[in-house]
């Protein structure tokens, strides 16, 4: 399946007022994504552009956004030059 994935940061103006804490109360890590399609846990792959790296379902996005993906990244430039793409996804 393809869906848009977009990648966020531990800012306040991308998240609420706790932006190192996930919706589901974990701290925020690398392989950590946010959806609202998914349940808590699921495990995805991007094959195309990160191989063989596995993420997993820790975060909610704003409810206005659904069939989409948010990967979370620690480097804000990384998230800036992501930008939004539409991407094969392989749920594990």
């Amino acid at each position: 399946m393809a869906i848009w994935v977009t990648s966020y940061n531990s800012e306040p103006g991308q998240t609420d007022s706790t932006p190192f804490i996930t919706a589901f109360g974990t701290q925020v890590r690398d392989g950590i994504v946010a959806t609202n399609y998914l349940p808590k846990g699921t495990k995805v792959r991007f094959p195309d552009l990160f191989g063989e790296k596995v993420f997993v379902v820790e975060d909610r996005m704003n409810v206005r956004y659904n069939k989409r993906m948010d990967i979370w990244s620690a480097d804000k430039e990384f998230s800036r030059q992501f930008g939004a793409r539409y991407l094969r996804m392989e749920v594990l």
